[in-house]
């Protein structure tokens, strides 16, 4: 891992510089761009930003509109109000008719902290991964979220893209060692996989190396693509080890451990555990002590390896 970074300042950073060239972005935010970053994309091109003020539906109304004529939209607030006071518009006016709306959420999860449950999202995984159409992806570090927005850009039809609000542990050294849509392999492993997204890919990277010095030998996947979700590199890994924690910051029954759990109990049984957040809401505190409270840490991971382990046997 190398040094620290703030994925929702990359964002604003290469959005910046992606509108130098691409005279089709058009971004817009609900009155909180100097939290989303967007901030630095308006004040270079204010032609093509808009904010809307606190009216979400609104602004996906307008994303969706400005997508018909052949723009490129970037639309933004925090993960609890890009998604979930906004469902219906995503689901009517961006995903059934496919329209080119990249929504990039940032604060989500718990990480928020402080801010409290009104504005802890950790629902949002599940809302968008129902929708058809929509690819969601969760950037792992700052390396990551340059590369997904660089290449969203790219593609033509919906996207959600799920940001923390806090620093997290950069995993990758540059962008170019990066591949997008696939289960990546960022240790290889014998005896456990780790399949982990976003803040927690570091932490799954922490707990393998505790691992390894007790002599078990864990492999660790970033799956920051969760739809399309790479369902042959999953399987594959499992076969390899003939078990599975998964990781993330978000509801476990309904996020990325689910959909994990439901691919290998199709395709290839294994024991599985889950580290995340279980059938709760958070509380508002330091969001590196809630992190402690809800089991979402290294530690946590190194555990359920562990017992994971005793059940293949």
């Amino acid at each position: 891992m190398t040094g620290f970074g703030v994925p929702r300042d990359a964002y604003g950073e290469v959005l910046s510089r992606l509108g130098e060239t691409r005279k089709d972005l058009v971004v817009l935010d609900a009155d909180l761009s100097s939290s989303t970053k967007t901030s630095s994309f308006g004040k270079k091109f204010p032609d093509r930003f808009f904010n809307i003020g606190i009216a979400e539906q609104n602004m996906i109304g307008i994303a969706a509109g400005l997508a018909t004529t052949g723009k490129t939209v970037f639309a933004s607030s925090f993960a609890m109000f890009a998604v979930g006071r906004v469902y219906d518009q995503i689901r009517q006016s961006v995903a059934y008719p496919k329209t080119n709306v990249k929504i990039v959420a940032t604060h989500a999860g718990i990480t928020v902290g402080e801010d409290g449950v009104s504005h802890q999202m950790i629902e949002d995984i599940s809302l968008m991964c129902a929708l058809p159409n929509m690819k969601v992806m969760v950037p792992a570090d700052t390396f990551e979220t340059r590369k997904t927005i660089r290449e969203i850009s790219l593609e033509k039809g919906p996207t959600y893209v799920r940001l923390g609000r806090s620093k997290v542990s950069n995993v990758f050294e540059s962008e170019d060692e990066i591949k997008l849509g696939k289960a990546m392999t960022l240790m290889d492993g014998d005896d456990v996989t780790i399949i982990a997204s976003g803040v927690m890919v570091s932490k799954s990277l922490e707990a393998a190396q505790k691992l390894q010095k007790e002599g078990i030998s864990a492999g660790v996947l970033n799956l920051s693509t969760l739809k399309p979700i790479d369902r042959q590199g999953i399987i594959k890994s499992a076969k390899k080890t003939g078990c599975v924690v998964t990781a993330e910051e978000h509801n476990i029954y309904i996020g990325m451990g689910a959909l994990v759990s439901s691919i290998l109990s199709e395709e290839y049984p294994v024991p599985i555990l889950r580290c995340g957040i279980k059938d709760t809401f958070a509380q508002s505190g330091d969001y590196e002590l809630l992190m402690q409270i809800y089991n979402l840490t290294s530690d946590e991971i190194y555990k359920l390896s562990k017992n994971v382990i005793t059940m293949k046997r």
